[in-house]
């Protein structure tokens, strides 16, 4: 099977798409660069609906047997051959989505949810473009997807044939493998399963993401289905891997690696700094506690981790503890292991930037970032396996000060914020991303949206075992948050998703039909009339209120809650801390889907951090003056640095 790579991503870590022609995969297909005459081909007519119709329930039953569950479907005249195998399909379920950018996101919250590949649908034309978000979202986040394009056939490509685009390559170096094998024909059935086959391998590869098939289909596009050709004597080759997911890397460092990567870990003070792809399993976060108990090493862990859980060596407020100067000078590492993605913080990412110290990287999916150009190395590996392989060896770990140190300042921390956030009934936007995170019931979902509620659940959240947190950080968008939730929740898990109200008016065609859908999720929407990151940014200081509000707040002056129920879904508004946890409680109660909006203000929520940072500075001096009366300190004095203890 010939393949011929486009152009290499910039991001070198992400594999470089492959490219099926036309007529490779499917023997007699028409390429679409030719401009045949379509009576020429035997299929033409009604028969050739018939092979259509047979092709495509031929690809779906092949998917279904392969382990997929589901696919998103927008509606369109030319995806109908596809579209009606997949309603067909006993094992397929089929969730219909009026807006192809809201159906794309669903999707990915599929993956997203089961590490499986979702099954993508739409019609010819711009409807295709509109998947192209959730596509860079899924490629940069390594979630599986089988994007499917209805296409115009060749004879209509580049004659100004209504609803017809080039649609060839559409989603460029974004996707794992891209296909176009022309319309069905009857002497290509034997490798019909192939190409179900292959799209699914592919996207389920190491590093798992978004393959593209374009299918072409000519009128009349109501066929009925034929014999299906039988599956293959592989016995499902590929249905192992679908069940299992997008788990990535089995392995751990080669031996060579290993042995030196021990003596550099041996008797450091080091950090582990864990991010988004660390931990798929319990028995993973197991083992990188167990890595950090041996080297006494704290675990700078956000909550999509995996990793932040109760755990002694668990670090919950890096970002808070970094800001005081001279904590952060005083506890600069010699080694870092990053583990999976970054954290949010920025001021984490810059500490460690310029600590100084030997740092490497390890990722599931080989996709390591290093943004400052820092890591010695990296590499793809299970950072599961890379952990149990360093604490099964022989090593001497930190200083036991270094550790002490790190241990006595997130206690501090940690029991700083939670009695000023346990303080006052009035909902914050802190407080709200707390009561969000603790109203999950256990096993549950808390879907989190970029901006600042992805960063006030990094800095002030503590540690919570038995939910899983998920949040769209491979692009870093606000584009598709409230469909992703959706499809998370269309597993049925009891899912709570936070968002801001921008990023919710961004989605609001999530919100159609979403009422009779029934899953179980709670919208929580932070609404403080803007954009509220904005006012943490050095904009808000250097222009004059007016041009930054009509640029960067941007208010919009919608009821985010009349906005739902306009599209039929349950709302209401609250502004304590006991009327947010109610609604939350009452609605999981209830079942269904409900949006509770959260008041707020873009200033005040400002001195609410500033105020927060400042409690847990001075708690940071009084630790230091306790432990030595004679050091004193003033927000960055006080500490002596661990190294020279």
């Amino acid at each position: 099977m010939s393949q011929s790579p486009i152009s290499q991503s910039p991001m070198s870590q992400f594999p470089t798409p492959t490219t099926e022609r036309p007529g490779t995969p499917v023997p007699g297909a028409v390429d679409p660069n030719d401009r045949a005459d379509p009576t020429a081909d035997p299929t033409a007519g009604t028969a050739a609906a018939d092979v259509a119709a047979t092709f495509c329930a031929a690809l779906v039953d092949e998917w279904g047997r392969l382990g997929v569950t589901d696919a998103v479907v927008s509606p369109g005249s030319r995806s109908t051959p596809l579209a009606l195998a997949l309603a067909d399909s006993a094992a397929v379920r089929v969730h219909v989505v009026h807006d192809e950018r809201s159906g794309a996101f669903t999707a990915l919250g599929l993956g997203v949810a089961t590490r499986r590949p979702a099954l993508l649908l739409c019609t010819s034309g711009t409807a295709a473009a509109n998947f192209h978000p959730a596509v860079v979202e899924a490629h940069q986040a390594a979630v599986p997807m089988v994007v499917v394009t209805a296409d115009r056939p060749p004879e209509l490509q580049g004659v100004g044939a209504p609803q017809t685009i080039d649609q060839r390559h559409l989603f460029g170096s974004a996707v794992r493998w891209y296909c176009e094998p022309g319309p069905a024909a009857a002497d290509g059935a034997p490798w019909w399963r192939d190409l179900a086959r292959d799209s699914l391998r592919r996207s389920l590869g190491t590093t798992p993401g978004p393959v593209h098939l374009n299918l072409a289909f000519r009128e009349p596009l109501v066929g009925t289905a034929g014999t299906l050709p039988p599956p293959g004597t592989d016995g499902g080759a590929g249905a192992d891997a679908t069940a299992v997911g997008a788990s990535g890397a089995a392995w751990g460092l080669v031996d060579e690696e290993l042995g030196q990567t021990l003596a550099a870990v041996s008797n450091r003070r080091g950090l582990i700094v864990a991010g988004a792809r660390t931990a798929v399993t319990a028995a993973d976060a197991d083992a990188v506690l167990a890595l950090a108990d041996t080297l006494g090493w704290p675990v700078l862990a956000d909550a999509p981790s995996g990793c932040r859980r109760t755990h002694p060596r668990v670090v919950t407020t890096a970002d808070v503890l970094l800001r005081h100067d001279g904590f952060a000078a005083a506890h600069r590492p010699e080694f870092v292991l990053r583990l999976g993605a970054l954290h949010s913080s920025r001021v984490l990412g810059e500490w460690l930037a310029r600590s100084g110290a030997v740092q490497v990287g390890i990722d599931r999916h080989g996709l390591v970032p290093d943004p400052d150009h820092v890591l010695s190395w990296s590499r793809p590996a299970d950072p599961a396996e890379v952990c149990r392989q360093l604490a099964g060896a022989r090593t001497e770990p930190a200083p036991a000060e270094w550790t002490r140190a790190w241990a006595d300042a997130e206690a501090t921390a940690r029991r700083t914020l939670d009695e000023a956030l346990g303080a006052g009934g009035v909902a914050t936007e802190p407080t709200t991303a707390l009561d969000a995170l603790a109203a999950v019931p256990a096993d549950g979902v808390l879907v989190v949206s970029s901006s600042m509620p992805v960063r006030d659940l990094e800095w002030f959240a503590p540690a919570r075992d038995d939910v899983r947190v998920v949040a769209n950080r491979g692009a870093n968008g606000i584009d598709g948050v409230t469909s992703t939730a959706v499809g998370v929740a269309l597993t049925w898990t009891p899912t709570v998703l936070l968002t801001g109200d921008v990023a919710f008016l961004h989605d609001t065609n999530a919100l159609i039909g979403l009422r009779r859908r029934g899953v179980p999720l709670v919208i929580v929407v932070v609404d403080n009339d803007g954009g509220g990151i904005f006012s943490f940014l050095p904009q808000a200081d250097a222009l004059e209120p007016e041009r930054f509000e009509q640029l960067f707040g941007t208010p919009h002056g919608l009821d985010v809650a009349a906005v739902a129920e306009a599209h039929g879904v349950a709302a209401e508004r609250v502004t304590s801390r006991a009327g947010l946890r109610a609604a939350i409680n009452g609605a999981l109660t209830r079942g269904g889907v409900r949006v509770v909006a959260v008041t707020s203000d873009r200033s005040a929520n400002v001195a609410v951090h500033r105020e927060l940072f400042s409690r847990v500075a001075v708690a940071l001096d009084e630790l230091v003056t306790a432990a030595d009366p004679a050091a004193g300190g003033v927000n960055g004095g006080g500490f002596g640095n661990v190294a020279d203890r």
